[in-house]
Protein backbone atom coordinates (compact mmCIF):
# COMPACT_ATOMS: atom_id res chain seq x y z
CA UNK A 1 0.00 0.00 0.00
CA UNK A 2 3.01 2.26 -0.20
CA UNK A 3 1.90 4.96 -2.64
CA UNK A 4 5.13 5.15 -4.61
CA UNK A 5 4.98 8.10 -7.03
CA UNK A 6 6.63 6.09 -9.81
CA UNK A 7 4.00 3.35 -9.58
CA UNK A 8 1.18 5.89 -9.54
CA UNK A 9 2.64 7.64 -12.58
CA UNK A 10 2.98 4.33 -14.41
CA UNK A 11 -0.62 3.37 -13.57
CA UNK A 12 -1.83 6.78 -14.71
CA UNK A 13 -0.13 6.29 -18.08
CA UNK A 14 -1.64 2.81 -18.35
CA UNK A 15 -5.04 4.27 -17.57
CA UNK A 16 -4.62 6.82 -20.40
CA UNK A 17 -3.61 4.08 -22.81
CA UNK A 18 -6.63 2.01 -21.83
CA UNK A 19 -8.94 5.00 -22.28
CA UNK A 20 -7.59 5.51 -25.81
CA UNK A 21 -7.82 1.90 -26.96
CA UNK A 22 -10.57 1.01 -29.44
CA UNK A 23 -11.80 -2.21 -31.00
CA UNK A 24 -13.83 -0.92 -33.97
CA UNK A 25 -13.84 -4.13 -36.02
CA UNK A 26 -16.39 -6.70 -34.85
CA UNK A 27 -13.91 -9.53 -34.67
CA UNK A 28 -14.49 -12.59 -32.50
CA UNK A 29 -13.64 -11.48 -28.99
CA UNK A 30 -13.88 -7.76 -29.75
CA UNK A 31 -16.95 -7.22 -27.58
CA UNK A 32 -15.29 -9.09 -24.73
CA UNK A 33 -12.22 -6.86 -25.14
CA UNK A 34 -14.38 -3.73 -25.03
CA UNK A 35 -16.01 -4.88 -21.80
CA UNK A 36 -12.66 -5.83 -20.30
CA UNK A 37 -11.17 -2.43 -21.15
CA UNK A 38 -14.18 -0.68 -19.60
CA UNK A 39 -13.91 -2.82 -16.46
CA UNK A 40 -10.20 -2.09 -16.13
CA UNK A 41 -10.82 1.63 -16.49
CA UNK A 42 -13.57 1.45 -13.87
CA UNK A 43 -11.27 -0.43 -11.52
CA UNK A 44 -8.36 1.97 -12.01
CA UNK A 45 -10.52 5.08 -11.66
CA UNK A 46 -12.90 3.79 -9.02
CA UNK A 47 -10.56 1.77 -6.85
CA UNK A 48 -6.89 1.15 -7.55
CA UNK A 49 -5.60 4.68 -8.17
CA UNK A 50 -7.68 6.24 -5.33
CA UNK A 51 -6.65 3.46 -2.92
CA UNK A 52 -2.94 3.79 -3.72
CA UNK A 53 -3.06 7.59 -3.52
CA UNK A 54 -4.92 7.58 -0.19
CA UNK A 55 -4.37 4.29 1.62
CA UNK A 56 -5.84 5.77 4.79
CA UNK A 57 -9.31 6.17 3.20
CA UNK A 58 -12.19 4.07 4.60
CA UNK A 59 -12.70 0.56 3.33
CA UNK A 60 -15.52 0.18 0.84
CA UNK A 61 -17.50 -3.06 1.03
CA UNK A 62 -19.82 -3.60 -1.94
CA UNK A 63 -22.81 -5.84 -1.34
CA UNK A 64 -23.61 -7.46 -4.67
CA UNK A 65 -25.43 -10.39 -6.15
CA UNK A 66 -28.36 -11.53 -8.25
CA UNK A 67 -31.89 -10.20 -8.37
CA UNK A 68 -34.01 -11.00 -5.33
CA UNK A 69 -31.22 -12.15 -3.03
CA UNK A 70 -32.13 -9.64 -0.31
CA UNK A 71 -29.13 -7.31 -0.60
CA UNK A 72 -31.07 -4.22 0.48
CA UNK A 73 -32.61 -5.98 3.46
CA UNK A 74 -29.16 -7.21 4.45
CA UNK A 75 -27.66 -3.69 4.29
CA UNK A 76 -30.60 -2.23 6.21
CA UNK A 77 -30.20 -4.91 8.86
CA UNK A 78 -26.44 -4.38 9.17
CA UNK A 79 -27.07 -0.67 9.75
CA UNK A 80 -30.09 -1.17 11.97
CA UNK A 81 -32.44 1.07 10.02
CA UNK A 82 -33.84 1.51 6.54
CA UNK A 83 -31.24 3.33 4.49
CA UNK A 84 -32.21 1.73 1.18
CA UNK A 85 -35.95 1.95 0.85
CA UNK A 86 -38.06 -0.77 -0.70
CA UNK A 87 -37.92 -0.57 -4.47
CA UNK A 88 -34.85 1.68 -4.62
CA UNK A 89 -32.76 -0.98 -6.26
CA UNK A 90 -35.31 -2.70 -8.42
CA UNK A 91 -34.22 -3.42 -12.01
CA UNK A 92 -35.80 -0.14 -13.13
CA UNK A 93 -33.29 2.07 -11.29
CA UNK A 94 -29.54 2.47 -11.54
CA UNK A 95 -28.97 4.43 -8.35
CA UNK A 96 -26.77 2.65 -5.80
CA UNK A 97 -26.76 3.60 -2.11
CA UNK A 98 -23.58 4.04 -0.07
CA UNK A 99 -23.77 4.07 3.74
CA UNK A 100 -20.93 5.37 5.87
CA UNK A 101 -20.13 6.92 9.25
CA UNK A 102 -20.62 10.74 9.31
CA UNK A 103 -16.90 11.22 9.89
CA UNK A 104 -16.21 9.40 6.60
CA UNK A 105 -18.73 11.26 4.45
CA UNK A 106 -16.06 13.55 2.99
CA UNK A 107 -14.35 10.53 1.40
CA UNK A 108 -17.40 9.69 -0.70
CA UNK A 109 -19.21 12.95 -1.49
CA UNK A 110 -16.39 13.92 -3.83
CA UNK A 111 -15.22 12.02 -6.91
CA UNK A 112 -12.37 10.14 -5.25
CA UNK A 113 -14.03 6.82 -6.08
CA UNK A 114 -16.59 6.08 -8.78
CA UNK A 115 -15.96 9.39 -10.56
CA UNK A 116 -18.45 8.51 -13.31
CA UNK A 117 -21.36 8.87 -10.87
CA UNK A 118 -22.91 12.04 -9.56
CA UNK A 119 -23.58 12.43 -5.84
CA UNK A 120 -26.79 12.70 -3.83
CA UNK A 121 -26.50 13.26 -0.08
CA UNK A 122 -29.14 11.45 1.95
CA UNK A 123 -31.72 8.85 0.88
CA UNK A 124 -32.46 8.82 -2.80
CA UNK A 125 -35.53 10.70 -4.05
CA UNK A 126 -37.51 9.93 -7.18
CA UNK A 127 -36.38 13.28 -8.66
CA UNK A 128 -32.68 12.44 -8.31
CA UNK A 129 -30.66 11.85 -11.44
CA UNK A 130 -30.48 8.11 -12.23
CA UNK A 131 -26.70 7.93 -12.64
CA UNK A 132 -25.94 9.17 -9.12
CA UNK A 133 -24.57 7.65 -5.94
CA UNK A 134 -26.76 8.25 -2.88
CA UNK A 135 -24.52 8.80 0.16
CA UNK A 136 -26.26 8.13 3.49
CA UNK A 137 -24.55 8.56 6.87
CA UNK A 138 -25.23 6.71 10.09
CA UNK A 139 -23.35 6.20 13.35
CA UNK A 140 -24.48 2.59 13.36
CA UNK A 141 -21.51 1.82 11.13
CA UNK A 142 -18.00 2.09 12.54
CA UNK A 143 -15.74 4.78 11.14
CA UNK A 144 -13.45 3.41 8.50
CA UNK A 145 -16.05 1.25 6.76
CA UNK A 146 -18.65 2.03 4.08
CA UNK A 147 -21.31 -0.30 2.69
CA UNK A 148 -22.51 0.04 -0.89
CA UNK A 149 -25.79 -1.55 -1.90
CA UNK A 150 -25.28 -2.30 -5.60
CA UNK A 151 -27.82 -2.95 -8.37
CA UNK A 152 -28.45 -6.51 -9.43
CA UNK A 153 -25.56 -8.05 -11.35
CA UNK A 154 -28.11 -9.92 -13.53
CA UNK A 155 -30.56 -7.06 -13.94
CA UNK A 156 -32.75 -7.08 -17.03
CA UNK A 157 -31.48 -3.53 -17.63
CA UNK A 158 -28.05 -3.57 -19.30
CA UNK A 159 -27.07 -0.29 -17.62
CA UNK A 160 -27.74 -1.81 -14.19
CA UNK A 161 -25.53 -4.79 -14.97
CA UNK A 162 -22.70 -2.56 -16.17
CA UNK A 163 -23.03 -0.33 -13.11
CA UNK A 164 -23.04 -3.30 -10.76
CA UNK A 165 -19.84 -4.56 -12.36
CA UNK A 166 -18.22 -1.11 -12.02
CA UNK A 167 -19.19 -0.93 -8.35
CA UNK A 168 -17.77 -4.34 -7.58
CA UNK A 169 -14.53 -3.32 -9.29
CA UNK A 170 -14.38 -0.31 -6.95
CA UNK A 171 -14.57 -2.38 -3.75
CA UNK A 172 -11.97 -3.16 -1.13
CA UNK A 173 -14.23 -5.96 0.06
CA UNK A 174 -16.72 -7.98 -1.92
CA UNK A 175 -19.77 -9.24 -0.01
CA UNK A 176 -21.48 -11.58 -2.47
CA UNK A 177 -25.05 -12.50 -1.60
CA UNK A 178 -26.90 -15.54 -2.90
CA UNK A 179 -29.84 -17.58 -1.65
CA UNK A 180 -30.62 -21.15 -0.78
CA UNK A 181 -32.59 -21.41 -4.00
CA UNK A 182 -29.93 -19.84 -6.27
CA UNK A 183 -26.50 -20.56 -4.82
CA UNK A 184 -25.69 -23.00 -7.63
CA UNK A 185 -26.65 -20.54 -10.40
CA UNK A 186 -24.07 -19.33 -12.89
CA UNK A 187 -24.16 -15.64 -11.87
CA UNK A 188 -22.92 -15.93 -8.27
CA UNK A 189 -20.27 -18.42 -9.34
CA UNK A 190 -19.04 -16.11 -12.06
CA UNK A 191 -18.56 -13.45 -9.38
CA UNK A 192 -16.87 -15.92 -7.05
CA UNK A 193 -14.46 -17.05 -9.77
CA UNK A 194 -13.67 -13.42 -10.58
CA UNK A 195 -12.99 -12.74 -6.91
CA UNK A 196 -10.63 -15.69 -6.77
CA UNK A 197 -8.88 -14.60 -9.98
CA UNK A 198 -8.28 -11.09 -8.60
CA UNK A 199 -7.55 -12.37 -5.07
CA UNK A 200 -9.90 -9.82 -3.51
CA UNK A 201 -10.96 -9.70 0.12
CA UNK A 202 -14.21 -11.62 -0.06
CA UNK A 203 -17.11 -12.77 2.09
CA UNK A 204 -20.19 -14.63 0.90
CA UNK A 205 -23.66 -14.64 2.39
CA UNK A 206 -26.09 -17.52 1.91
CA UNK A 207 -29.40 -15.74 2.46
CA UNK A 208 -32.98 -16.91 3.01
CA UNK A 209 -32.09 -20.42 4.04
CA UNK A 210 -35.11 -22.43 5.41
CA UNK A 211 -34.47 -23.74 8.91
CA UNK A 212 -35.39 -27.28 7.94
CA UNK A 213 -32.60 -27.60 5.38
CA UNK A 214 -30.15 -25.01 6.71
CA UNK A 215 -27.47 -27.53 7.70
CA UNK A 216 -27.73 -29.48 4.44
CA UNK A 217 -27.67 -26.39 2.19
CA UNK A 218 -24.84 -24.81 4.12
CA UNK A 219 -22.80 -28.01 3.94
CA UNK A 220 -23.38 -28.39 0.19
CA UNK A 221 -22.54 -24.72 -0.47
CA UNK A 222 -19.37 -25.08 1.56
CA UNK A 223 -18.40 -28.17 -0.45
CA UNK A 224 -18.89 -26.24 -3.69
CA UNK A 225 -16.70 -23.42 -2.40
CA UNK A 226 -14.05 -25.90 -1.32
CA UNK A 227 -14.09 -27.56 -4.72
CA UNK A 228 -13.64 -24.14 -6.38
CA UNK A 229 -10.61 -23.35 -4.21
CA UNK A 230 -12.60 -20.87 -2.10
CA UNK A 231 -12.97 -22.93 1.05
CA UNK A 232 -11.22 -20.29 3.17
CA UNK A 233 -13.71 -17.56 2.21
CA UNK A 234 -15.76 -16.38 5.21
CA UNK A 235 -19.29 -17.70 4.80
CA UNK A 236 -22.37 -16.43 6.63
CA UNK A 237 -25.83 -17.97 6.64
CA UNK A 238 -28.98 -15.90 7.11
CA UNK A 239 -32.18 -17.86 7.87
CA UNK A 240 -35.37 -17.35 5.92
CA UNK A 241 -37.53 -14.92 7.90
CA UNK A 242 -40.68 -12.91 7.11
CA UNK A 243 -38.53 -9.77 6.97
CA UNK A 244 -36.43 -11.34 4.22
CA UNK A 245 -39.44 -12.02 2.05
CA UNK A 246 -40.70 -8.47 2.46
CA UNK A 247 -37.37 -7.12 1.20
CA UNK A 248 -37.95 -3.93 3.16
CA UNK A 249 -37.90 -4.86 6.83
CA UNK A 250 -35.05 -5.38 9.25
CA UNK A 251 -33.72 -8.77 10.18
CA UNK A 252 -33.04 -9.54 13.83
CA UNK A 253 -29.61 -8.36 14.90
CA UNK A 254 -28.63 -11.95 15.63
CA UNK A 255 -29.22 -12.95 12.00
CA UNK A 256 -26.47 -10.64 10.74
CA UNK A 257 -24.28 -10.46 13.83
CA UNK A 258 -21.52 -12.62 12.36
CA UNK A 259 -21.21 -10.57 9.18
CA UNK A 260 -21.41 -7.30 11.13
CA UNK A 261 -18.62 -8.43 13.43
CA UNK A 262 -16.45 -9.58 10.53
CA UNK A 263 -16.87 -6.28 8.67
CA UNK A 264 -16.31 -4.26 11.83
CA UNK A 265 -13.05 -6.06 12.52
CA UNK A 266 -11.85 -5.27 8.98
CA UNK A 267 -12.43 -1.57 9.71
CA UNK A 268 -11.24 -1.28 13.32
CA UNK A 269 -8.38 -3.75 13.60
CA UNK A 270 -5.39 -2.06 11.92
CA UNK A 271 -3.85 -5.37 10.91
CA UNK A 272 -7.09 -6.77 9.50
CA UNK A 273 -7.82 -3.49 7.77
CA UNK A 274 -4.38 -3.35 6.17
CA UNK A 275 -4.66 -6.98 5.10
CA UNK A 276 -8.06 -6.41 3.47
CA UNK A 277 -7.01 -3.34 1.52
CA UNK A 278 -3.54 -4.61 0.64
CA UNK A 279 -4.79 -7.98 -0.56
CA UNK A 280 -7.38 -6.50 -2.88
CA UNK A 281 -5.03 -3.84 -4.23
CA UNK A 282 -2.27 -6.38 -4.76
CA UNK A 283 -4.70 -8.72 -6.47
CA UNK A 284 -5.87 -5.96 -8.78
CA UNK A 285 -2.28 -5.09 -9.67
CA UNK A 286 -1.38 -8.72 -10.27
CA UNK A 287 -4.41 -9.23 -12.51
CA UNK A 288 -3.36 -6.35 -14.74
CA UNK A 289 -0.70 -8.39 -16.48
CA UNK A 290 -2.95 -11.01 -18.03
CA UNK A 291 -5.84 -8.63 -18.68
CA UNK A 292 -3.77 -5.93 -20.35
CA UNK A 293 -1.87 -8.57 -22.31
CA UNK A 294 -5.20 -9.90 -23.58
CA UNK A 295 -6.23 -6.40 -24.61
CA UNK A 296 -2.90 -5.88 -26.38
CA UNK A 297 -3.55 -9.13 -28.23
CA UNK A 298 -7.01 -7.92 -29.22
CA UNK A 299 -5.44 -4.69 -30.51
CA UNK A 300 -2.96 -6.73 -32.52
CA UNK A 301 -5.80 -8.75 -34.03
CA UNK A 302 -7.58 -5.54 -35.02
CA UNK A 303 -4.44 -4.19 -36.70
CA UNK A 304 -3.63 -7.46 -38.46
CA UNK A 305 -7.16 -7.66 -39.84
CA UNK A 306 -7.07 -4.03 -40.96
CA UNK A 307 -3.76 -4.65 -42.75
CA UNK A 308 -5.20 -7.71 -44.51
CA UNK A 309 -8.33 -5.84 -45.55
CA UNK A 310 -6.30 -2.94 -46.86
CA UNK A 311 -4.01 -5.33 -48.76
CA UNK A 312 -7.03 -7.01 -50.39
CA UNK A 313 -8.24 -3.59 -51.44
CA UNK A 314 -4.80 -2.59 -52.77
CA UNK A 315 -4.48 -5.87 -54.68
CA UNK A 316 -7.88 -5.39 -56.32
CA UNK A 317 -7.05 -1.87 -57.46
CA UNK A 318 -3.55 -2.83 -58.55
CA UNK A 319 -5.20 -5.39 -60.81
CA UNK A 320 -7.55 -2.68 -62.09
CA UNK A 321 -4.53 -0.49 -62.90
CA UNK A 322 -2.85 -3.36 -64.77
CA UNK A 323 -6.05 -4.00 -66.68
CA UNK A 324 -6.36 -0.40 -67.80
CA UNK A 325 -2.70 -0.12 -68.81
CA UNK A 326 -2.82 -3.43 -70.71
CA UNK A 327 -5.86 -2.25 -72.64
CA UNK A 328 -4.27 1.07 -73.54
CA UNK A 329 -1.01 -0.56 -74.57
CA UNK A 330 -2.64 -3.40 -76.51
CA UNK A 331 -5.99 -3.23 -78.24
CA UNK A 332 -6.62 0.33 -77.17
CA UNK A 333 -9.95 2.09 -77.37
CA UNK A 334 -10.30 2.46 -81.14
CA UNK A 335 -13.21 0.05 -81.16
CA UNK A 336 -16.94 0.48 -81.26
CA UNK A 337 -18.09 4.05 -81.78
CA UNK A 338 -14.57 5.42 -81.28
CA UNK A 339 -13.29 3.00 -83.94
CA UNK A 340 -16.01 4.05 -86.36
CA UNK A 341 -15.16 7.71 -85.89
CA UNK A 342 -11.48 6.93 -86.38
CA UNK A 343 -12.11 5.16 -89.66
CA UNK A 344 -14.24 8.09 -90.85
CA UNK A 345 -11.78 10.74 -89.67
CA UNK A 346 -11.26 13.41 -90.95
CA UNK A 347 -13.52 13.27 -94.04
CA UNK A 348 -16.76 12.00 -92.48
CA UNK A 349 -16.08 12.46 -88.76
CA UNK A 350 -15.06 15.68 -87.03
CA UNK A 351 -12.21 16.09 -84.56
CA UNK A 352 -14.58 16.80 -81.68
CA UNK A 353 -16.59 13.65 -82.41
CA UNK A 354 -13.43 11.53 -82.38
CA UNK A 355 -12.08 13.14 -79.19
CA UNK A 356 -15.43 12.80 -77.43
CA UNK A 357 -15.75 9.16 -78.38
CA UNK A 358 -12.22 8.37 -77.18
CA UNK A 359 -12.59 10.00 -73.76
CA UNK A 360 -15.99 8.36 -73.31
CA UNK A 361 -14.39 5.02 -74.09
CA UNK A 362 -11.66 5.79 -71.55
CA UNK A 363 -14.30 6.63 -68.95
CA UNK A 364 -16.08 3.36 -69.68
CA UNK A 365 -12.83 1.43 -69.32
CA UNK A 366 -12.11 3.05 -65.96
CA UNK A 367 -15.64 2.45 -64.67
CA UNK A 368 -15.44 -1.22 -65.63
CA UNK A 369 -12.05 -1.54 -63.95
CA UNK A 370 -13.32 0.15 -60.78
CA UNK A 371 -16.44 -2.02 -60.67
CA UNK A 372 -14.35 -5.16 -61.02
CA UNK A 373 -11.99 -3.96 -58.27
CA UNK A 374 -14.93 -3.22 -55.98
CA UNK A 375 -16.41 -6.66 -56.63
CA UNK A 376 -13.10 -8.35 -55.85
CA UNK A 377 -12.75 -6.24 -52.70
CA UNK A 378 -16.27 -7.08 -51.58
CA UNK A 379 -15.67 -10.78 -52.06
CA UNK A 380 -12.36 -10.66 -50.19
CA UNK A 381 -13.78 -8.58 -47.33
CA UNK A 382 -16.78 -10.86 -46.94
CA UNK A 383 -14.37 -13.69 -46.20
CA UNK A 384 -12.83 -11.67 -43.36
CA UNK A 385 -14.83 -11.56 -40.09
CA UNK A 386 -15.29 -8.05 -38.82
CA UNK A 387 -14.87 -6.23 -42.15
CA UNK A 388 -16.66 -2.86 -42.02
CA UNK A 389 -19.68 -2.26 -44.17
CA UNK A 390 -20.20 0.55 -46.66
CA UNK A 391 -17.97 2.09 -49.29
CA UNK A 392 -19.70 0.44 -52.23
CA UNK A 393 -21.21 2.57 -54.96
CA UNK A 394 -23.17 2.07 -58.15
CA UNK A 395 -21.70 2.42 -61.64
CA UNK A 396 -23.61 5.64 -62.26
CA UNK A 397 -21.98 7.37 -59.29
CA UNK A 398 -18.57 6.01 -60.29
CA UNK A 399 -19.19 7.16 -63.85
CA UNK A 400 -19.95 10.70 -62.70
CA UNK A 401 -16.73 10.97 -60.73
CA UNK A 402 -14.62 9.39 -63.46
CA UNK A 403 -16.32 11.56 -66.06
CA UNK A 404 -15.08 14.70 -64.33
CA UNK A 405 -11.49 13.48 -64.56
CA UNK A 406 -11.59 12.35 -68.19
CA UNK A 407 -13.20 15.64 -69.24
CA UNK A 408 -10.38 17.40 -67.47
CA UNK A 409 -7.93 15.17 -69.39
CA UNK A 410 -9.58 16.16 -72.66
CA UNK A 411 -9.15 19.85 -71.84
CA UNK A 412 -5.49 19.24 -71.02
CA UNK A 413 -4.95 17.45 -74.34
CA UNK A 414 -6.68 20.30 -76.19
CA UNK A 415 -4.39 22.82 -74.48
CA UNK A 416 -1.27 20.78 -75.26
CA UNK A 417 -2.31 20.46 -78.90
CA UNK A 418 -2.96 24.19 -79.13
CA UNK A 419 0.49 25.00 -77.67
CA UNK A 420 2.19 22.58 -80.05
CA UNK A 421 0.35 23.91 -83.10
CA UNK A 422 1.20 27.51 -82.22
CA UNK A 423 4.84 26.63 -81.58
CA UNK A 424 5.36 25.25 -85.09
CA UNK A 425 3.30 27.81 -86.89
CA UNK A 426 6.22 30.18 -87.54
CA UNK A 427 8.60 27.57 -88.92
CA UNK A 428 6.33 25.23 -90.89
CA UNK A 429 3.92 27.65 -92.44
CA UNK A 430 0.23 27.35 -91.61
CA UNK A 431 -0.26 25.15 -88.56
CA UNK A 432 -2.67 22.24 -88.72
CA UNK A 433 -6.12 22.56 -87.30
CA UNK A 434 -5.74 22.57 -83.50
CA UNK A 435 -8.84 20.39 -83.01
CA UNK A 436 -7.47 17.90 -85.50
CA UNK A 437 -4.14 17.90 -83.67
CA UNK A 438 -5.92 17.26 -80.36
CA UNK A 439 -7.96 14.40 -81.87
CA UNK A 440 -4.82 12.78 -83.31
CA UNK A 441 -3.07 13.15 -79.96
CA UNK A 442 -5.98 11.43 -78.19
CA UNK A 443 -5.96 8.64 -80.80
CA UNK A 444 -2.21 8.13 -80.45
CA UNK A 445 -2.54 7.84 -76.65
CA UNK A 446 -5.70 5.76 -76.46
CA UNK A 447 -5.52 3.74 -79.67
CA UNK A 448 -3.08 1.08 -78.54
CA UNK A 449 -1.17 -0.37 -81.48
CA UNK A 450 -3.40 1.44 -83.93
CA UNK A 451 -2.31 4.70 -82.35
CA UNK A 452 0.91 4.56 -84.35
CA UNK A 453 -0.96 5.78 -87.44
CA UNK A 454 -2.22 8.79 -85.48
CA UNK A 455 1.30 9.48 -84.26
CA UNK A 456 2.60 9.44 -87.83
CA UNK A 457 -0.09 11.91 -88.80
CA UNK A 458 0.97 14.16 -85.94
CA UNK A 459 4.58 13.96 -87.11
CA UNK A 460 3.44 15.10 -90.53
CA UNK A 461 1.80 18.15 -88.99
CA UNK A 462 4.27 19.05 -86.23
CA UNK A 463 7.47 17.30 -87.17
CA UNK A 464 8.76 14.09 -85.59
CA UNK A 465 10.48 15.74 -82.63
CA UNK A 466 7.58 18.02 -81.76
CA UNK A 467 5.08 15.20 -82.21
CA UNK A 468 7.12 12.93 -79.94
CA UNK A 469 7.41 15.63 -77.32
CA UNK A 470 3.67 16.28 -77.50
CA UNK A 471 2.88 12.61 -77.08
CA UNK A 472 5.18 12.33 -74.05
CA UNK A 473 3.42 15.25 -72.40
CA UNK A 474 0.01 13.80 -73.26
CA UNK A 475 1.03 10.38 -71.95
CA UNK A 476 2.02 11.97 -68.63
CA UNK A 477 -1.41 13.61 -68.38
CA UNK A 478 -3.09 10.30 -69.22
CA UNK A 479 -1.13 8.48 -66.52
CA UNK A 480 -2.09 11.15 -64.00
CA UNK A 481 -5.74 10.87 -64.99
CA UNK A 482 -5.79 7.08 -64.61
CA UNK A 483 -3.88 7.26 -61.33
CA UNK A 484 -6.17 9.94 -59.92
CA UNK A 485 -9.29 8.04 -60.91
CA UNK A 486 -8.19 4.71 -59.46
CA UNK A 487 -6.68 6.27 -56.34
CA UNK A 488 -9.82 8.28 -55.62
CA UNK A 489 -12.03 5.22 -56.07
CA UNK A 490 -9.74 3.04 -53.97
CA UNK A 491 -9.87 5.60 -51.16
CA UNK A 492 -13.62 5.85 -51.52
CA UNK A 493 -14.02 2.06 -51.30
CA UNK A 494 -11.61 1.83 -48.38
CA UNK A 495 -13.06 4.79 -46.45
CA UNK A 496 -15.09 2.64 -44.00
CA UNK A 497 -11.84 0.94 -43.00
CA UNK A 498 -9.48 3.91 -43.19
CA UNK A 499 -11.65 6.21 -41.12
CA UNK A 500 -11.30 3.74 -38.23
CA UNK A 501 -7.60 4.65 -38.15
CA UNK A 502 -6.49 1.26 -36.86
CA UNK A 503 -2.75 1.28 -36.20
CA UNK A 504 -0.19 -0.82 -34.36
CA UNK A 505 0.37 1.90 -31.75
CA UNK A 506 -2.30 0.86 -29.18
CA UNK A 507 -0.77 -2.59 -28.80
CA UNK A 508 2.75 -1.20 -28.45
CA UNK A 509 1.65 1.50 -26.00
CA UNK A 510 -0.31 -0.95 -23.82
CA UNK A 511 2.64 -3.33 -23.60
CA UNK A 512 5.03 -0.48 -22.80
CA UNK A 513 2.71 0.96 -20.13
CA UNK A 514 2.21 -2.46 -18.55
CA UNK A 515 5.97 -3.07 -18.51
CA UNK A 516 6.45 0.24 -16.72
CA UNK A 517 3.84 -0.70 -14.08
CA UNK A 518 5.49 -4.05 -13.47
CA UNK A 519 8.93 -2.45 -13.25
CA UNK A 520 7.72 -0.13 -10.46
CA UNK A 521 5.71 -2.68 -8.52
CA UNK A 522 8.86 -3.92 -6.83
Amino acid sequence: MDARPELLDALTVLRERLAAVRFPLDLPGAERARRSAAELLAQLDGYLLPRLRQPEAPLLAVVGGSTGTGKSTLVNSLVGRRVTEAGVLRPTTRTPVLVCHPDDERWFTGRRVLPQLGRVCGPRQESDRPDALAVVTTRALPAGLALLDAPDIDSIVAGNRDLAADLICAADIWVLVTTAARYADAVPWHLLRSAKEYDVTLATVLDRVPHQIAAEVSRHYGALLERAGLGEVPRFTVPELPESAANSGLLPATAVAGLREWLGRRAQDPQARSLAATRTAAGALAALRARVADLAGACAAQYATAVRLDQRLADAYAEADRRVRACLAGGGLLTGQAGAHWLAFPEDAGADELSDALVQALAGLLVEAVSAADEHTDAAWQREPGAPEGGTDGQDAVGERVGVLVRRLRRCLDELAEEAAQAVGGTRGEPGDEGETAALLAASLLGGKAGGVAQQALAGILGSRNASRLRDRGAAELRRCVERALTAERLRRGAPLHRLNITAEPQVELVAALSSVRAHQG
